[in-house]
């Protein structure tokens, strides 16, 4: 019965990460630290099925936030059959990114029965349609893979060139570290995208962020506290 309603924590460190904020189309200008779509996109890298969905309840800031700023090159042209002579289409765009960030990110299992993906219209295998599966083998598939370092794709940290390194924390064993003496308020922040709306392009939804002691309680995604 431990399976069932079990709170996993890993720890996740990187030299650069970038969680954009949408308001600024142009540049890339990050937020102080990362968001729980971010987060819940790691643990979904390392292991997701169509009956379940990640819930992020806190964020642990273990690296003094610190920024750094980079200016590519990028072509502001889609490619298409005419060819695309760069020099012309050349565009230099700066990003204000995070620098060498750590954190301690916990999250639940949550498992979505038979019914619930129908409604949503969830592609369900044979199997599922015959019997509904047990909860506690998806947790229990999850820290196996965990502890292996094994995933589906490479996590990172806000946009794919921001690569993240990961490892699974047994808080019941290990001594954890204190988490940044820092308490700072970080505004309204994204949460996560709306894919219970089943539109083609799912709303953002967004959280008061406040952080402290260096400690962002995430609330669950039905809480009047997300803002839609």
């Amino acid at each position: 019965m431990e399976y069932y309603d079990k709170e996993f924590c890993l720890e996740v460190w990187g030299p650069m990460a970038c969680f954009t904020r949408p308001e600024l189309k142009v540049e890339r200008v990050s937020y102080d630290v990362i968001t729980p779509s971010a987060a819940r996109a790691i643990f979904e890298a390392i292991f997701w099925k169509p009956a379940i969905h990640w819930q992020v309840t806190k964020i642990e800031v273990l690296n003094p936030i610190k920024w750094t700023s980079v200016r590519r090159n990028e072509v502001g042209a889609v490619a298409s059959k005419t060819p695309i002579y760069i020099e012309e289409k050349r565009q230099q765009k700066n990003s204000l990114l995070l620098q060498d960030v750590r954190y301690r990110l916990w999250a639940k299992l949550e498992f979505i029965p038979i019914q619930r993906r129908k409604e949503g219209q969830t592609f369900l295998s044979c199997s599922e349609e015959r019997n509904d599966e047990n909860p506690g083998k998806y947790n229990a598939m999850f820290e196996r893979r965990a502890k292996k370092g094994q995933c589906f794709n490479q996590p990172y940290l806000g946009t794919r060139e921001c690569a993240a390194s990961f490892r699974l924390i047994d808080p019941e064993t290990e001594v954890l570290s204190a988490p940044v003496s820092e308490s700072r308020d970080l505004g309204i922040m994204l949460y996560d995208m709306d894919f219970d709306a089943n539109l083609k392009n799912p709303p953002a939804m967004f959280y008061h962020a406040r952080m402290k002691d260096g400690v962002i309680i995430v609330p669950p995604k039905d809480s009047e506290e997300v803002l839609r």
